[in-house]
């Protein structure tokens, strides 16, 4: 899979005609997964090259700042999903004020057009597109006649009961802590992913090593979980805690993992950590005995969690 920037759309290797289809596809779910599979489907059919466009950063999150909400997926594992999906080529956009201002023709002809060569081209039964959103379905078709694409609109995904999948209610679900229900529209199981990096190793020094893995944007979980931690096509298990590490004045969010009867070195190493059950939010302590305290009450309440669901037996002693 092929990752492109909008200085790359004047190549001539993406003038290959392609299908395409445009969106945030914020967590991955069985609504984003329907349309990437029909994307690929027809795409391999029509001997097309298959593309998903999406933005950096998501529009809501450049016109909202930090009001913006927050990310079920970050970017990197987005890319990981979507390669999975068997897209050829990933168009990242940067959304800025330059993009945002470009009207709606301006759009299907620069990065459609001219820049991807659509022949086809998938959008969910709610897209909008160009300057203040003022692209709609109709207009998308009346383009498409114009320059010579199919345009399909897929309706939104419903799971039995009626539920429609969306990346907003999800979004809820995980900030809720229900886990099972979100992996029931996402269709897996929520997970974060990245490479271990050094850290002040804090924990170690509290005798609960972590493993550290940055959290370059805010994401939908913060607190203490307890977690499966999968690294070299093994299962692990710990507790994790998402955000700031307020006790010893963070400012970068992190992601930091104990993972029990484990004391291996793993820095540098991909890993990605599965999140099973909330157990707390991230506080302010008094100080590094008091949070000692605290990861050991944690860790008791993990094993009891673990055991309680019968899955205590996944744990690598």
């Amino acid at each position: 899979m092929r990752l492109l920037r909008f200085a790359d759309l004047n190549s001539s290797k993406n003038k290959t005609p392609s299908v395409v289809t445009i969106g945030n596809f914020d967590g991955m779910h069985l609504g984003h997964q329907s349309i990437l599979n029909h994307v690929a489907k027809l795409a391999k059919t029509l001997r097309l090259t298959s593309n998903v466009i999406c933005f950096e950063p998501q529009p809501k999150e450049f016109f909202l700042k930090d009001q913006a909400p927050p990310r079920i997926t970050p970017f990197r594992d987005k890319l990981q999903a979507l390669q999975k999906h068997h897209i050829d080529q990933v168009l990242c956009l940067a959304f800025n004020q330059k993009l945002a201002s470009l009207d709606p023709h301006e759009f299907i002809e620069k990065i459609l057009v001219y820049g991807l060569n659509a022949k086809h081209v998938i959008v969910g039964d709610d897209f909008r597109f160009g300057h203040k959103r003022e692209g709609d379905f109709t207009l998308l078709k009346e383009l498409g006649l114009k320059f010579g694409f199919n345009v399909e609109s897929l309706p939104s995904f419903v799971q039995n009961g009626g539920v429609r999948v969306s990346s907003s209610y999800i979004r809820i679900l995980l900030q809720q802590g229900n886990f099972e229900q979100a992996q029931t529209l996402l269709g897996h199981s929520y997970t974060l992913s990245g490479r271990i990096h050094h850290g002040n190793q804090n924990g170690r020094k509290l005798g609960f090593p972590t493993i550290n893995i940055p959290m370059p944007t805010q994401v939908v979980v913060s607190g203490v979980y307890v977690v499966n931690i999968h690294l070299k096509g093994q299962v692990y298990q710990g507790i994790a805690n998402i955000g700031v590490r307020p006790t010893v004045c963070g400012r970068l969010r992190l992601l930091e993992t104990y993972i029990f009867n484990f004391a291996h070195d793993l820095y540098g190493q991909y890993v990605t950590i599965e999140f099973l059950q909330f157990l707390r939010g991230e506080k302010k302590f008094s100080g590094f005995e008091e949070l000692k305290l605290q990861i050991e009450q944690d860790k008791t309440t993990a094993l009891s969690w673990l055991k309680q669901h019968n899955l205590i037996t996944h744990l690598k002693v």
